[in-house]
């Protein structure tokens, strides 16, 4: 059975009628009638009851048409939806965040992908660190993650997004919450908090004190933002964050700037070999997301 044959069969069939269904076809009754013969023909039954006055459905055709609208349904609701993705449109992105990018930049992506392209569903994986989400990337787990460089694999493609800077996150009771800006040589004895060695943001902090002249002693090590926080709040630690991670405040928290504060890049990353239209449009949804990093500390 041919599509075409369905659909006159239906157009017959809910008009009642040849010469209707035959100016809603546009076209000529008696070739609509010879297509109809030849469905019977094919089918090997009898679908209409014809009279000089009306046309009624035999057993056969109340199914027929029953069926041949789902069918007809299906069909034009498939053809939408391919044109949809195959124009990125519509379809499932699965998108890593790094910690920092988890509070402030992923809200503002779904905002954005959902006023801008309705179709497109994120299935958003957050508080991650750059090292997972690169993993991810490569074993296919993940299609596009924003990410902190560095990032050392052959197979991704990355695009700066904005910088950031740390700040210094303080118990509330610290003796340097009374503090305006603080410089990382008065912090130098102080206990850290950090992300684990290999996060990208630990990699800047580590190396900035090392130029001051010494090492941190860090006493917890947290892979969640909320997480370190919360050991922060709880007297355990400093920690350097990124300084968009104020928005995630925790109570039992203070931050404060820091001179000549180290900044950390944040960056969007994919598969050099996907080229959906789909991952596209997203990539360009992040280009009106993107802040300039003089409103990353407001």
């Amino acid at each position: 059975m041919e599509t075409r044959h369905l659909r006159y069969f239906v157009a017959v069939a809910e008009e009642r009628h040849f010469g209707r269904a035959a100016a809603r076809l546009h076209m000529a009754q008696p070739p609509l009638s010879q297509q109809i013969k030849q469905l019977e023909e094919r089918l090997g039954t009898r679908l209409l009851s014809r009279s000089t006055r009306k046309v009624e459905l035999t057993a056969a055709g109340e199914l027929l048409l029953e069926r041949g609208r789902r069918i007809l349904e299906d069909l034009d609701s498939l053809e939408s939806d391919v044109a949809q993705v195959g124009a990125g449109v519509r379809g499932v992105l699965r998108v890593g965040f790094t910690g920092s990018a988890t509070y402030r930049l992923m809200p503002q992506i779904v905002r954005e992908a959902k006023e801008k392209v309705p179709g497109l569903l994120l299935n958003v994986q957050g508080e991650m660190l750059t090292p997972q989400l690169v993993a991810a990337l490569e074993d296919h787990s993940l299609d596009v993650a924003v990410l902190r460089p560095p990032v050392r694999s052959a197979g991704l493609e990355l695009k700066f997004l904005k910088h950031d800077e740390l700040v210094v996150a303080l118990p509330d009771d610290s003796p340097w919450a009374e503090s305006g800006i603080l410089s990382l040589e008065q912090l130098a004895g102080e206990p850290f908090v950090s992300y684990p060695m290999d996060s990208a943001v630990t990699g800047i902090f580590l190396d900035a004190c090392r130029k001051t002249g010494f090492f941190p002693r860090i006493v917890q090590e947290a892979k969640e933002t909320s997480t370190l926080l919360s050991f922060v709040a709880a007297g355990a630690g400093m920690a350097l964050i990124p300084a968009t991670t104020r928005t995630f405040a925790i109570r039992g928290t203070v931050f404060r700037p820091l001179r000549d504060a180290p900044v950390v890049d944040l960056a969007v990353a994919w598969r050099a070999d996907d080229r959906s239209p789909l991952l596209a449009n997203f990539i360009s949804l992040l280009d009106s997301v993107s802040q300039p990093a003089k409103d990353l500390n407001q």
